[in-house]
């Protein structure tokens, strides 16, 4: 979700003042209008009696105003920090606050018009995370002595923990997205299953869904080390669209197909880039960055969706292993991660 920006900049929305309205609403009454605007959001209101403020939160939006120092009179309501509108100000009768029709409805299509406008942007609606091997295939494996002890250090259970702790931090920052895992637990999966899972997520006009396919390294060379994003090759062709949901003419299913084609690859780059950078902005100059590279790796190839795959060290350094096996190093890996990922979407929803 693209971040809000606190500056006050104003639209004046209406230049004509909204008329008073003999009729008004309790607080219980106006947040059950409020309520009905979007289906599973429940609106809410907070209260400053020493200000004698007032905001009503309806999912992403909300609305501030003053009251009144008498009924009747108008004043102006604040939507999103952005849009003014000109009405009769809610006001205290008996130690309770009343709410004018008026302004109710005007907060309700306001409230109204930000929903409809958000269901028309493009937004990501689902995060794929593939914890790589796992079961009867541990992956990259190397013998390191981890504190004191030599101990067998399997791919398939760094890249597990990384992907627990990424769809953790992912979950709270966007409750409003579907965070999946190939697999959470220590489980074999194909890599036809990893992709069909992936692309049996359903999505609408305006979503997205981006795949994040977690490795680690190992080389013959025991000073090798660093961490690598990979994306498709930009020469790699595929079928992107679903024949079952078109009949386009050859040609121009063709014509579609390139421009997809171009744009998840497009895309795939931004995100290697995005990710890339988190990591670069955690370790800087401690841990080497072995840069984006390009591979037609099989579960980034068959994935109809912008897809990386990201290689967090290798097992093989002793640096590396000790990095990714430890909890205070594979939290800060993960993080980076996480970090590359929420710029990405930043980037994606605006």
């Amino acid at each position: 979700m693209a971040k809000k920006h606190t500056c006050l900049i104003f639209i004046i929305c209406s230049l004509l003042v909204i008329p008073f309205s003999l009729y008004s609403l309790t607080l219980d009454e106006t947040l059950n209008t409020l309520s009905g605007v979007s289906k599973g959001e429940s609106a809410q209101f907070r209260w400053d009696p020493l200000l004698q403020n007032g905001v009503f939160n309806l999912g992403d939006h909300f609305g501030a105003f003053s009251t009144a120092a008498a009924k009747g009179e108008n004043g102006f309501l604040v939507f999103n920090n952005r849009e003014l509108f000109n009405v009769p100000l809610p006001y205290n009768e008996n130690g309770k606050l009343e709410f004018p029709e008026n302004f109710v409805i005007t907060l309700k299509d306001a409230f109204t018009k930000s929903f409809e406008n958000d269901s028309s942007r493009f937004r990501i609606t689902t995060i794929i995370i593939d914890p790589g091997h796992g079961g009867k295939d541990p992956g990259a494996t190397a013998r390191q002595n981890i504190n004191g002890k030599m101990e067998q250090v399997a791919e398939k259970d760094i890249v597990l923990k990384s992907g627990q702790i990424l769809r953790d931090l992912l979950n709270q920052t966007y409750p409003d997205k579907k965070i999946i895992m190939t697999r959470d637990t220590d489980i074999y999966l194909t890599l036809d299953q990893r992709a069909e899972m992936a692309n049996a997520v359903p999505v609408k006009d305006n979503e997205a869904v981006i795949f994040i396919s977690i490795h680690v390294n190992s080389s013959l060379n025991a000073n090798a080390r660093g961490y690598e994003v990979w994306h498709i090759t930009s020469n790699y062709r595929r079928s992107l669209l679903d024949s079952s949901k078109h009949n386009y003419s050859p040609d121009i299913t063709v014509i579609l197909n390139a421009m997809m084609e171009e744009e998840f690859t497009t895309e795939s780059i931004i995100l290697a880039n995005s990710i890339l950078g988190g990591l670069d902005k955690e370790f800087g100059s401690s841990v080497p960055s072995r840069g984006r590279k390009a591979n037609d790796w099989f579960v980034v190839r068959n994935s109809r969706m912008p897809a990386v795959l990201v290689e967090l060290g290798f097992v093989s350094n002793r640096n590396d292993a000790l990095l990714m096996t430890g909890d205070d190093g594979l939290q800060k890996l993960t993080m980076a991660l996480y970090n590359g990922i929420k710029n990405f979407i930043g980037i994606f929803e605006r």
